[in-house]
């Protein structure tokens, strides 16, 4: 046999090699450690005919791999030996970068998904206190003052932080209204106090002086808006 042999050859030849580890030596070496006994090719009993009871030495094994072999698979084997480490240190390291692969996926899908998780149990007031709030706030004073201007403002500014919640909710259309009008009702409670609030706001962006706006119809719409954000943890 060539020394040296091409590395086409030298690859099937470790192919070859494999396939009688998986289908011959290791089935071979489970039914003589079971205790039924193999037979050697040649009708010699194998060196492993009986249940290992005891530790079993080199020169054992490599009768064994000699008698369990096909013709000429252990020469081979001898000959070819350093190819055949060469190919399963590859598949080793493929198979190893793989599960590395593998871990660091899994690890960084288990990160994004509690970070969901913990997005999802945070409400958007403690995402922004600060802004939500302080705005809510200020809609209040507004509201609570003695100009009209002023109750106007606070009217359109809740309007707005309305609009925001829905945007949050996940909720779309080019208008409010479309927006609202796609709300389920069974995860929007209080949907007719928000629509009743919109209508207010809108006569008050389209009729602007010409409708007429007190303290105690301000404070009512504002209410409205109240319970509608407080009900989605808008605000606190």
């Amino acid at each position: 046999m060539d020394s040296n042999p091409a590395p086409g050859s030298s690859i099937g030849s470790a192919l070859w090699f494999l396939g009688e580890v998986a289908f011959k030596w290791i089935p071979g070496a489970v039914v003589s450690i079971a205790g039924t006994g193999v037979a050697a090719p040649s009708g010699e009993a194998s060196p492993f005919a009986t249940p290992i009871t005891a530790p079993v030495t080199a020169p054992q094994i490599v009768q064994y791999l000699q008698t369990a072999s096909a013709p000429g698979a252990y020469d081979r084997l001898f000959q070819q030996w350093s190819t055949f480490v060469a190919f399963s240190l590859l598949i080793s390291l493929l198979l190893g970068a793989l599960s590395i692969y593998c871990s660091i996926r899994v690890f960084q899908i288990r990160q994004l998904e509690r970070r969901k998780f913990a997005a999802a149990q945070r409400t958007v007031v403690a995402h922004d206190v600060p802004k939500t709030q302080l705005r809510w706030n200020r809609i209040l004073e507004q509201a609570n003052s003695d100009s009209e201007q002023s109750w106007r403002l606070a009217i359109l500014e809740a309007d707005i932080m309305l609009n925001e919640l829905l945007d949050v909710r996940g909720y779309r259309g080019e208008t409010m209204a479309d927006k609202m009008r796609g709300v389920d009702r069974t995860d929007f409670n209080s949907i007719d106090l928000a629509w009743e609030a919109h209508k207010i706001r809108n006569k008050i962006a389209h009729d602007g002086s010409a409708h007429q706006l007190t303290a105690r119809e301000t404070r009512r719409v504002v209410a409205l808006y109240e319970r509608v954000l407080k009900e989605s943890r808008f605000i606190e």
